[in-house]
């Protein structure tokens, strides 16, 4: 018995007027905001988020909202991140030039290991240079 029903709800979808869309919405005029240097809504950064809404008759600053206060707590998580992070790198490519530094001295060290000419070979090799 639920076959038939089932059938029945597809088909009744199917022959109504109103139409289903399953894609996702765009924002008007987000490739423009992207290609000038903006935020992709009009409310993530900016004047109209950052600044406060309002200010005292005497001009004394409001007190800042809770997102204001949310958005700039986020952003000194993520400075921090940002710094913490850079110092890694930077520790991280010390480190590697240190190593390719020990490797090249290896290296020299090898070199001066090996035997040196002698005699005719090394009166051959001074007009060769």
């Amino acid at each position: 018995m639920a076959a038939p029903v089932r059938t029945l709800c597809c088909s009744v979808l199917r022959l109504s007027s109103r139409q289903f869309s399953t894609t996702c919405g765009v924002q008007a005029g987000d490739k423009w905001r992207k290609e000038h240097g903006l935020s992709r809504t009009g409310s993530e950064y900016g004047p109209l988020t950052d600044l406060p809404d309002w200010s005292y008759a005497d001009g004394r600053p409001a007190p800042p909202m809770k997102g204001q206060m949310r958005r700039k707590q986020e952003r000194e998580v993520i400075a921090r991140r940002i710094v913490m992070l850079s110092s890694e790198v930077d520790r991280g490519m010390e480190a590697w030039r240190k190593k390719q530094e020990e490797a090249r001295r290896a290296e020299e060290y090898k070199k001066s290991l090996l035997l040196k000419p002698k005699g005719k070979l090394l009166m051959d090799k001074k007009p060769q240079k």
